[in-house]
């Protein structure tokens, strides 16, 4: 197939373009011209959609996947310049665009999801920074624009929690680190807790191939396809790099009291009590996404150990350091301690 990638050169997009050239498929990178050095054998046309999308029309490709909208009216642009010249425009959207995972049923691709009025929209210019009020009804407007103008032929991708090699967020990667490093692991909340993600790598390839077989609609994408618990993540990590170190169980209002912030200092840990209103009560069954719809379509995951794997080996190749996501050490050691001073009482 020749695949038009909207992006292409940072995390999902990469991935995206190597399973695309892996099946042999031409593919053609459209970006600000971002890390060239990545894909030298292929096409690029370089520009910036919001004033150059008239640079990719008027050239016929088999698929279109964008990969980095997040403006509907941005989005818009790109559609209208390929849609009589394309079969099938992949969206890759997100998980964000539900309005509350705050109940004991898995929520699945026909759940509320977060919106925003036209007159709220054009309010927000399209180079405005992504913030975490705009950013799911942003995404789900855009849904919207490949449906609207693609008549019958988008496929809209939601994945979760996207984590593996060249994740530039640091969320998963902060684990994978974690787990290697041997001195005691604080962990967050209840071990039975239920913890979801994808690799970019199993979402790249079942992307590819969804294209190739035309599917459109909605699909969510997260793994694992069987319940992971935190405290199994956690044990087998530690497993995975033979690390002896013991892990501690902090409860959540404990880690709140002492200013822990869920998800930037430890990624995977949303309070249960995150988002909910008086009269709500957290819920402690199997919330999150189902995946059922696309695991029917042939989504597969590789092992959370493989991820792992990959995950820390890359991150010590690039020579990186935590920045985006992670828990001072000292910080961490001294709410140990006072978790446990409090416990022996």
């Amino acid at each position: 197939m020749n695949i038009l990638v909207i992006g292409g050169t940072k995390f999902v997009g990469r991935h995206i373009v190597e399973a695309a050239t892996q099946r042999g498929h031409e593919v053609t990178l459209f970006n600000r011209g971002t890390n060239q050095d990545l894909f030298p054998d292929l096409e690029w046309i370089q520009g910036d959609r919001t004033k150059d999308a008239d640079r990719i029309s008027g050239r016929k490709w088999d698929a279109v996947i964008d990969t980095c909208g997040y403006h509907p009216t941005t989005v818009r642009k790109s559609v209208q310049a390929v849609k009589e010249q394309t079969e099938i425009y992949t969206f890759i959207s997100t998980a964000s665009v539900y309005k509350h995972f705050a109940n004991q049923d898995m929520v699945n691709e026909e759940s509320i999801v977060l919106t925003m009025s036209d007159d709220e929209i054009s309010a927000i210019p399209e180079t405005a920074d992504r913030t975490p009020e705009t950013y799911g009804p942003l995404k789900y407007q855009c849904e919207q624009v490949v449906y609207e103008e693609m008549e019958g032929r988008g496929l809209v991708i939601r994945p979760g929690l996207i984590v593996g090699p060249y994740d530039p967020t640091d969320r998963f990667t902060y684990w994978a680190m974690r787990l290697a490093e041997d001195r005691p692991i604080l962990a967050p909340g209840r071990p039975d807790r239920k913890i979801q993600f994808i690799d970019a790598r199993d979402l790249a390839e079942w992307t590819i191939r969804m294209v190739e077989d035309q599917i459109v609609g909605t699909y969510n994408a997260v793994g694992p396809e069987m319940k992971l618990m935190m405290e199994t993540f956690l044990e087998k990590g530690k497993a995975l790099f033979n690390n002896p170190t013991e892990i501690t169980w902090v409860s959540e209002s404990f880690l709140k009291r002492n200013d822990v912030m869920p998800w930037v200092e430890l990624p995977l840990w949303i309070p249960e009590t995150y988002g909910l209103s008086e009269e709500m009560t957290p819920a402690n069954g199997d919330i999150g996404l189902d995946p059922f719809k696309a695991v029917q379509e042939g989504l597969t995951f590789r092992t959370f150990e493989e991820t792992l794997k990959d995950t820390h080996d890359w991150f010590m190749q690039e020579n990186r350091e935590l920045s985006q996501a992670c828990m001072d050490p000292l910080k961490e050691k001294r709410i140990i301690s006072k978790w446990t001073e409090a416990a022996s009482v």
